[in-house]
């Protein structure tokens, strides 16, 4: 999809709009990237504005989004180790495609 003319069958699995849009979709992903917006945070941060996700999840969703190069994962060498997670370049943009999704839909 997008802007050019596609004159081969299209598929779920083919369209990078369906595709980008079942990731961000899952429950949770926008919550987090929207939380990490204003800067970096740290696990126990990002679980307390969360209330009702379970580690398991929010593990899995800072795993995948760093795996998707969208966020970046610091380990500080404090002691006890300090862990902070910060929206990468790409982060950000696809943050703001939210927020233009959110305006939308709230209109």
């Amino acid at each position: 999809m997008g802007s050019t003319q596609v004159d081969s069958p299209v598929t779920p699995e083919t369209c990078s709009v369906t595709r980008t849009l079942s990731f961000v979709g899952s429950k949770w992903t926008p919550l987090v990237i929207f939380h990490l917006l204003p800067g970096a945070k740290r696990y126990g941060e990002l679980q307390h504005l969360l209330p009702g996700i379970s580690p398991k999840t929010l593990a899995d969703r800072l795993q995948t989004l760093e795996g998707e190069g969208l966020l970046t994962r610091t380990v500080h060498p404090d002691k006890p180790p300090r862990v902070e997670y910060a929206l990468t370049r790409r982060g950000r943009e696809l943050g703001e495609i939210l927020d233009s999704i959110a305006a939308w839909a709230e209109s």
